[in-house]
């Protein structure tokens, strides 16, 4: 393992390395962002060429109640890529975790139907991912929807729409920025 401390400022960066390969890429907290740990923003610009925000942009964090958003943490996470020439991906708009429960339920605490859920991921997806169209490279769309044993994670999302819904939300994405690439993201399902 490398440490910030143990870099020389005179080696190249990792970024550097395999330019014109494929991108080098870590995920960013707001310690990072804001400088709070200097070294470690100082090595991530060094090393790496792609950014994902830690948490910024889950659901929990960037729509934490209904009609409200909370953009400057990613924006500022956009931001510091720009200045270092970096692809963001962006992360993630669909997960079983980090949703805030009233997602699910409508004003009166009543599970949502099967279009109310659509209505409400279309509206968050193309809110997210059309504030950055043209700043994001890429989206994780759907996170870990297959458990470890090969199925469809049983979540509100399979339970209240149905299977499709990890279909709908690339669908969603797409249509709020055509030219993101989409990506499903998954842990520890290769067993």
């Amino acid at each position: 393992m490398v440490f910030a401390s143990s870099c020389s400022t005179e080696e190249p960066g990792l970024k550097d390395a395999f330019k014109g390969d494929f991108l080098i890429g870590t995920a960013m907290n707001a310690n990072h962002i804001f400088g709070k740990d200097e070294k470690a923003q100082s090595f991530i610009a060094k090393h790496f060429n792609s950014i994902t925000a830690e948490n910024a942009m889950k659901w929990e964090r960037i729509h934490p109640e209904p009609g409200r958003y909370e953009f400057a943490l990613p924006d500022s996470t956009v931001a510091f890529a720009a200045r270092h020439d970096m692809t963001v991906i962006g992360h993630c708009l669909v997960w079983h975790s980090q949703t805030p429960g009233w997602v699910f339920r409508d004003s009166l605490g009543n599970p949502l139907t099967r279009d109310a859920l659509l209505e409400r991921m279309e509206d968050h997806i193309s809110t997210v991912v059309g504030h950055y169209r043209g700043q994001v490279k890429g989206w994780d769309v759907i996170n870990e929807a297959v458990d470890e044993d090969g199925t469809l994670r049983k979540t509100k999302w399979l339970e209240i729409i149905g299977e499709d819904y990890i279909q709908k939300a690339f669908e969603f994405a797409h249509e709020a920025d055509p030219d993101a690439i989409l990506y499903y993201n998954d842990w520890g399902a290769e067993g």
